[in-house]
């Protein structure tokens, strides 16, 4: 008889650390960050190292920048005493978890069983690529706000997946939701229309992010092809936003 499988209750982890968000609807807002390892995808502009490896770095107090190293997997027991001590030394800092990548859906079933615990300490906030619907759907309980990428081919190098994302963007709620579109001066006008009408089909309550790429650290100034861009947008969704990459500039994890 074969043996069940049984899903994994460690997680596969890159670093785990305090911060201020620096993109979305949530800017500004102090976060605790765990980084999953792994992606499905490789995006031409993507600077984040979310390789496997032996260990996961952990920031010794929030915000300190000082790290030291867990081996991986990490267990929830070892994440969840991690940031309650965290939550001690200071308390009302932290606005949310923010369970970023890498792609944190590769690993749906881990946090299937970890949001539980992690959504009672504080609300969780999804940052994911917008290309694995079937994942989601038992995790949006324990979801607050889900920030989805839709991957431009302009931008990525790779065709943009727009069943799958419309698959995922099928899943939104009543709040708590956007969508985040990387551009470039590159980026065709027939791109932006295509994904904001997308949105404005399955999910017009949801704001679109125009982010402009951050390349070798830094994003473009000349910005007049931003603001003709989201006035393009602005005509077939009315909720668009440009909201660059805030932490690079403030040079924050």
């Amino acid at each position: 008889m074969p043996v069940p499988v049984t899903p994994p209750t460690e997680a596969d982890l890159v670093e785990i650390f305090s911060s201020i968000q620096g993109e979305g609807l949530l800017i500004g807002c102090r976060q605790i960050f765990i980084r999953a390892a792994g992606c499905n995808l490789t995006c031409a502009y993507c600077d984040t190292d979310f390789a496997s490896r032996s260990h996961c770095r952990m920031e010794e107090a929030p915000g300190a920048g000082l790290f030291r190293n867990l081996p991986n997997p990490v267990a929830l027991e070892t994440l969840s005493a991690i940031i309650d001590t965290w939550l001690r030394q200071a308390p009302g800092m932290h606005h949310s978890i923010s369970l970023t990548g890498g792609e944190p859906l590769l690993q749906a079933s881990v946090w299937a069983a970890w949001l539980p615990v992690l959504c009672s300490m504080l609300p969780i906030h999804l940052e994911t690529n917008g290309t694995l619907a079937a994942a989601l759907p038992p995790l949006l309980p324990y979801l607050d706000w889900v920030s989805m990428d839709v991957k431009l081919e302009s931008m990525t190098g790779a065709a943009t997946p727009w069943e799958a994302h419309e698959a995922f963007l099928a899943h939104a709620g009543a709040t708590g939701w956007s969508v985040k579109l990387v551009v470039g001066e590159e980026t065709p006008d027939e791109e932006v229309v295509q994904a904001v009408r997308m949105v404005q089909a399955l999910a017009p309550h949801v704001p679109v992010i125009l982010q402009p790429v951050t390349r070798k650290g830094a994003t473009d100034r000349r910005f007049g092809w931003l603001m003709d861009l989201q006035c393009l947008a602005a005509g077939h969704h009315p909720l668009i936003r440009v909201i660059p990459q805030t932490h690079v500039f403030l040079n924050l994890l």
